[in-house]
Parts: structure tokens; C-alpha cells; sequence
């Protein structure tokens, strides 16, 4: 039976892109679309190229059951978070009980919640003179990063690496852990 996987994101998309590349070519799995809360973000060039129609929308409408509707609508079965800035609201949350993922860029529990995203997260990683840092991809519950974790990718952090170097490491990691971490979540549905 097809999965339908709709994709949320709040800027380039090249986590979204990595995806839907990855998963090219199987005939079990479907990306309807790519939501996005950001007219301007650049994942709607890469859905173009990569032939999946893009939207655009508002807070008040991931909010107010307009989302929830357009993915009922489309029979979306495992939603997944790529690089989505917005927290997730509890109607969708609801409606879809461990059928939604997250990427964040850092090993949670440590470097998670509200404001920690992008280089944020390695600016305080590299503050806090870790050791190593990675990659965690989660099922989403009603907090910032706090569902049961799926997947983690670690990588070590040098006491001379900059948070850009660090965010360089974890990028990486986000490639070849957030495809396998889909997999597996998909394979416990149902």
C-alpha cells in the first residue's frame, strides 16, 4: 500500500530535497507536496526541480485546522518535519499519533526546545565545550523536541571547531541518518 509523506519546511529545503531523492523510484512511498510557512524560502525552487507542487501558508492556518484539512484531504499518511520552524499544533499532533518526525541538528535531550535551531544550536554546543555533537530525529509529541527518539548520527567536535564547522559535521549527518530514520518509522505504522 502507498505512503503518502507530505513534507513540511521553513527554508532551503535541501533536507526536503534529500528526501524525496532518497526515496526516488520507490513505488511505495508518495510526496503529494511540500508545505512551506515561508513564501520566499528556497524549498519551493527545489520542489519545482524535483516536480512536487509547493504551498505556502500562514500560522493561523497550521493553527486553525486549514493544514489539518488539506492533509486529510490528501490522504497523508506520515508527515515529515525538514528544517520547519514552527511548532507543530496539537490538532495535527492528534491526528496523527507517531506519523510525524523531526530533524533537530544536535543530540536531544541536550540543546533542544524553543529557539534552538540552525547555528544557534552549535554556537551553544561549541560554548559549552562539547565533546561531540549529531543528529536526532524524533516522533513529534505537544513540546519542542521531545518525542521518542527514532534515530541519532554523532560527530566529534574538536576544542578548535567553530559552530560553523560544527553545523558543517551535522549537515552531513542529517543526510544519510534522516532517510534511514524515515524508514524505520514507516515500517512501524500500523
Amino acid at each position: 500500500m502507498i505512503k503518502k509523506i507530505a513534507i513540511f519546511a521553513s527554508g532551503s529545503g535541501s533536507n526536503a530535497e534529500n528526501i524525496i531523492t532518497h526515496f526516488k523510484g520507490n513505488k511505495d512511498i508518495e510526496f503529494p507536496f511540500i508545505l512551506c510557512n515561508k513564501k520566499d524560502a528556497f524549498v519551493h525552487e527545489r520542489a519545482k526541480k524535483l516536480g512536487v507542487p509547493s504551498f505556502t501558508f500562514c500560522k493561523q492556518e497550521l493553527e486553525d485546522g486549514t493544514i489539518l484539512k488539506k492533509l486529510q484531504d490528501n490522504n497523508i499518511d506520515f508527515i515529515v518535519l525538514a528544517g520547519f520552524l514552527l511548532k507543530m499544533p496539537d490538532n495535527i499532533v492528534e491526528a496523527y499519533p507517531r506519523r510525524i518526525v523531526n530533524i533537530h541538528p544536535a543530540l536531544l535531550p541536550k540543546y533542544g526546545g524553543k529557539g534552538m535551531y540552525g547555528l544557534h544550536v552549535h554556537e551553544a554546543v561549541v560554548a559549552a565545550h562539547e565533546k561531540e555533537s549529531g543528529v536526532t530525529i524524533h516522533y513529534v509529541d505537544n513540546h519542542y523536541d521531545h518525542g521518542n527518539i527514532i534515530l541519532q548520527g554523532k560527530c566529534p567536535v574538536a576544542p578548535t571547531d567553530t559552530p560553523e564547522q560544527v553545523q558543517q559535521n551535522v549537515h552531513k549527518l542529517e543526510y544519510e541518518y534522516f532517510p534511514k530514520a524515515i524508514e524505520m518509522a514507516l515500517k512501524n505504522l500500523d
